[in-house]
């Protein structure tokens, strides 16, 4: 409710400003009751479920200016809309809103989908469209603006985000400006530690990283996650010590200032020909997970299964997270299996360094 209120004491600013809204419903306004109950100020047209074309007064003399637009009635629009919007007016200027995946989109599931061609021979001059976190602008016969989102929301979508001002003018030419919008800016950054044998070289190198990334960041705040990759020496103190290189990590994002380290991730390993763990029992045991357990079919398969139980568990938009094909799924299931492994054995050593688990 706190956000359906806001969003009534914005648009009533709008209308008390003079400003026309018009507004859409996409997929998840369609399942949300909140939204269908706002009650609207007398400036803000919501488009339907069928399609409309409404025509904006303007002063005599002006090009006449129609927007066209409508809105979900259902959760899932599997069809294109564009067949049902009505054809464009004859000598105005035809702006047209629809919510859409496009062709297609990463991370996306397909909603009333069309092609940026069928937009461009449709006979608008300017399509406003909705759906895809990506913000995209398309330059032809007609300008089309996904419009992406005001503000990420977790590392899936990082970097800046923005609005779309896109001023038509009355002979047709358009120009589109991005103004940011986000207060904070997710953002990878990725550390190779390829080479570094002393914890306060990583320590140093990390606050070093973070502090190029924070020049680049484009929002007041940034959030990183931060992977370590590569081979070093310390590889298994890194995985052991985990929690100790998070706060250091959080302690140099706060000397930054406005930034934080939303988590570690770690793809790391020691340097090729180097014994993983001393000792002769976790040695072997390190030697059995990475030459006889790791590769066996019967882990493989029992690992895929459980791969498999997960990704049926997941929305179809997240599933591709699990590998988009067969051999994606596998090339992935083998990395965290041989990560995980090297986990577990960093925190045997540690174990049995400090003397707990006897």
């Amino acid at each position: 409710m706190k956000t359906a209120r806001f969003l009534a004491t914005e648009l009533k600013r709008l209308d008390e400003a003079g400003i026309r809204v018009f507004i859409i419903r996409g997929n998840h306004d369609a399942l949300s009751k909140i939204t269908a109950e706002l009650i609207l100020p007398n400036g803000v047209k919501l488009f339907r479920g069928r399609a409309e074309a409404v025509e904006i007064v303007r002063a005599p003399g002006e090009r006449p200016v129609v927007v066209h637009g409508m809105s979900f009635q259902k959760p899932l629009a599997p069809e294109s809309l564009l067949p049902s919007y009505r054809p464009p007016v004859e000598g105005a200027i035809n702006i047209g809103l629809m919510h859409t995946s496009l062709d297609g989109a990463a991370g996306h599931d397909v909603y009333a989908p069309c092609r940026l061609a069928d937009l461009d021979a449709a006979g608008f001059r300017y399509w406003a469209l909705g759906h895809v976190h990506q913000r995209v602008v398309h330059e032809g016969a007609a300008t089309v603006v996904m419009a992406g989102i005001p503000q990420g929301r977790d590392i899936n979508e990082a970097g800046a985000k923005s609005v779309s001002l896109v001023t038509v003018r009355d002979d047709g030419a358009i120009t589109v400006e991005e103004r940011m919008t986000g207060i904070a800016e997710f953002r990878r950054v990725t550390l190779d530690a390829t080479g570094i044998t002393e914890w306060t070289e990583l320590v140093a190198a990390l606050g070093r990283r973070l502090g190029e990334e924070r020049a680049l960041t484009q929002t007041p705040h940034l959030v990183a996650r931060v992977a370590i990759t590569g081979a070093t020496p310390l590889a298994w103190r890194i995985r052991r010590d985990s929690d100790l290189l998070k706060a250091e990590a959080d302690q140099a994002a706060t000397a930054l200032g406005r930034a934080d380290v939303e988590k570690l991730e770690l793809s790391i390993g020691p340097p090729a020909g180097t014994a993983p763990i001393a000792g002769d029992a976790l040695g072997e045991l390190a030697r059995l997970v990475a030459e006889d357990v790791l590769p066996s079919e019967g882990f493989r398969s029992g690992v895929s299964g459980v791969a498999a139980q997960l990704r049926g568990l997941l929305p179809a938009e997240l599933r591709d997270l699990l590998g988009a094909d067969e051999a994606a799924s596998e090339a992935l299931l083998a990395r965290l299996a041989a990560e995980g492994s090297e986990e577990v054995l960093a925190r045997i050593e540690a174990d049995a360094g400090s003397g707990e688990g006897g």
